[in-house]
Parts: C-alpha cells; sequence; structure tokens
C-alpha cells in the first residue's frame, strides 16, 4: 500500500494542534509505569516519548513509514524508548503490547480492517488500544480546495488514476468494521476539534507537512512551487478571517478497544 515520505523537522514545527490533542488522549490511558507500548504513526517522536516518560519501567516503539519522521524521532535518546521505520499496514507482532496507541496518523491508512485485526493479534490478553484520527468531515476546506484543484486542466492529467490518500470514515462505519473482530470491549466516539491557525504562516506549514505532501509529489518539478501557491492562495482566501486567524473543521473519531 502506498505511503509517504515526510520532513519531520518541518512537521515537528507545524504540528502543534496534533502534539495537543495527542496529549489529551495520553491523558486518558491508566498506567502503572510498567505497560509495554506501541505507538502507531509516531511522526516526530514528541508523543511517544511523553509515553515513556510515563513508563519508566516499561518499554515504548514509536513506527514510522517515513524515514524524514524516523530520523527526527531518533533525536530523542531514552532507555526505554525505540523508533524503527515500519509501514503501519504490515505490523507483524503477536501478543506483545498492553498498549496501541496513535494519534493523528491512522487516516493515513486505508485498509483498517486489516489495522484492527493486526492490532488486536499484536495485543496482550486485556491489552487497550487508544486511537485518535480524522473521520467524516475533517478538513473540509482543505478537501474542497485541494479536489478542485487536482481536476483544472492544467494539473488534471497529472491526477488521472490518483486515489486521495485517507481513510475518514463515520462513526458507523467504524462501528461496523470492528465489531467482528474480537475486542472484548470498544467504544467510538465522535471529536470536534475545529479550530482556528493563529495566523496564516500557521496555517501555511500545516498545508505543507503533511497535506500537500501526496499531492506535490505527482507534479514536475517545474510547477510544484505553481500549484503549491495555488493551493495556498485558495485555502486563503476561503479560510482566513478578518482578525487573520484561518479556520479549518478538524472531526475526528475516538477509538478504544479492550482485547
Amino acid at each position: 500500500m502506498k505511503t509517504y515520505e515526510f520532513d519531520g523537522q518541518k512537521y515537528k514545527a507545524a504540528s502543534f494542534h496534533q502534539k495537543e490533542w495527542g496529549k489529551s488522549l495520553i491523558s486518558k490511558i491508566p498506567l502503572q509505569g510498567n505497560e509495554i507500548i506501541l505507538d502507531l504513526g509516531c511522526g516526530d517522536g514528541h508523543l511517544t516519548e511523553q509515553l515513556a516518560l510515563l513508563v519508566p519501567n516499561g518499554k515504548v516503539l514509536g513506527i514510522d513509514a517515513s524515514m524524514g519522521m524516523i530520523q527526527t524521532a531518533q533525536e530523542i535518546c531514552k532507555d526505554n524508548l525505540t523508533f524503527v521505520r515500519m509501514d503501519i499496514n504490515d505490523l507483524h507482532f503477536s501478543n506483545a503490547f498492553h498498549i496501541i496507541f496513535s494519534n493523528a496518523a491512522l487516516h493515513w491508512v486505508k485498509d483498517h480492517r486489516r489495522l484492527l485485526q493486526n492490532a488486536y493479534t499484536a495485543l496482550k490478553t486485556g491489552g487497550i488500544l487508544l486511537w485518535d484520527f480524522g473521520s467524516q468531515g475533517n478538513c473540509s476546506n482543505f478537501l474542497t480546495v485541494i479536489q478542485e484543484k487536482i481536476t483544472v486542466e492544467t494539473y488534471r492529467r497529472y491526477f488521472e488514476d490518483f486515489e486521495m490518500p485517507w481513510f475518514m470514515p463515520a462513526k458507523s462505519h467504524y462501528e461496523e468494521l470492528i465489531a467482528p473482530i474480537g475486542y472484548s470491549a470498544f467504544t467510538i466516539s465522535e471529536v470536534n476539534r475545529d479550530r482556528y491557525f493563529p495566523t496564516s504562516e500557521d496555517l501555511i506549514k500545516w498545508i505543507d507537512q503533511p497535506c500537500i505532501v501526496p499531492f506535490i509529489e505527482r507534479i514536475p518539478d517545474i510547477v510544484k512551487d505553481k500549484f503549491r501557491q495555488e493551493v495556498i492562495n485558495a485555502m486563503l482566501k476561503r479560510t482566513q478571517q478578518p482578525d487573520g486567524t484561518c479556520f479549518e473543521t478538524f472531526r475526528r473519531l475516538q477509538v478504544y478497544a479492550r482485547k
């Protein structure tokens, strides 16, 4: 399955919303301090490090398919913390983790039936997963702008066989996916995290890493800058408020399940 390469340092600078949400998610995990934890889509490693600090007698493994992300994450050094480049689609663990955590990453995984089964196998009996990722209605402004842009005559030929890179399901759909897997209990919650970016520069950083990455890589170098600037201009026109902030919808699913 398709994965993408990101700039870990740029993501680190642009992901203040994701880090805020992740810390809130971590606060919901009941920890004794000796758990073995897997972080799916660890990105720059910031949240993975927070988990490691909370389990001084445990271990934390962060995985990400992007070498740029892993290289940034590996700048963090802790005895109980490891980062490995690995595609989430290729999870192969069995009875290995007390907790499987993920924040703002799993909408990049298209096959969640497979993911849920692999996570079930990877959990120890009684283990839990706690995930937060984009759902139906997420990033509606960016989606509208990018769908319009890739269909205009100038760029259409570069996207003839293109599939949108995200899976952002409704709550009811996800309940249908998880129900047959075998978890002893699960709860799927919808969370509205609509946000105002403080400045246009903050919005642009977010567009650059990670949103526009799957689209920019399809376009010849000679028109990459033009495409990017057109997307930015359209986003600013659509989202910028009179006070200079920029609004975007952030709709999430929170998934809790116990094996």
